[in-house]
C-alpha cells in the first residue's frame, strides 16, 4: 500500500525542498544526485542543533512512541507494513493539535 498523495494529487508541486539532518545518507552523492534529478532543493540543519528540523523530528518521535517500541516485528517486511501503516494513519485519520486537531490531508485541503 502506499501511503504517499502522487505528484498529480498534489498538482505536482514545484520548488520543492528536502530538509534533513548532516547524516552521510543525506550527503551521499547518489542521495544529492536523486534530488538534483527530481528538481528539488536540498536543504541541511545546522549540526547538532534539532531545532532546524523540529517537525520532522516530532513526526519521528511521535512514530517510535505510537508504533515501533509499542512492538516487536518478526522481519522487516512486517516492519515496513507497520510503518507504511502508520503514515497512512499520522496523515489521513490521526487529528494534529497544531493544526486544530484537523488530520494533515484535510489541512492541507482546507488551506488551498
Amino acid at each position: 500500500m502506499s501511503v504517499f498523495l502522487t505528484q498529480y494529487q498534489r498538482n505536482n508541486p514545484k520548488n520543492l525542498t528536502f530538509h534533513s539532518d548532516q547524516g552521510g545518507q543525506y550527503k551521499s552523492l547518489i542521495f544529492k544526485k536523486t534530488l538534483k534529478e527530481l528538481g528539488v532543493t536540498q536543504s541541511y540543519s545546522k549540526t547538532g542543533c534539532p531545532y532546524d528540523n523540529a517537525v520532522c523530528e516530532s513526526t519521528f518521535a511521535s512514530l517510535k512512541k505510537e508504533e515501533i517500541y509499542r512492538h516487536i516485528y518478526k522481519d522487516f517486511d512486517e516492519l515496513q507494513d507497520a510503518i507504511d501503516e502508520y503514515i497512512h494513519y499520522f496523515n489521513f485519520i490521526r487529528p494534529h493539535a497544531s493544526l486544530n486537531y484537523m488530520t494533515p490531508s484535510e489541512f492541507e485541503i482546507t488551506a488551498k
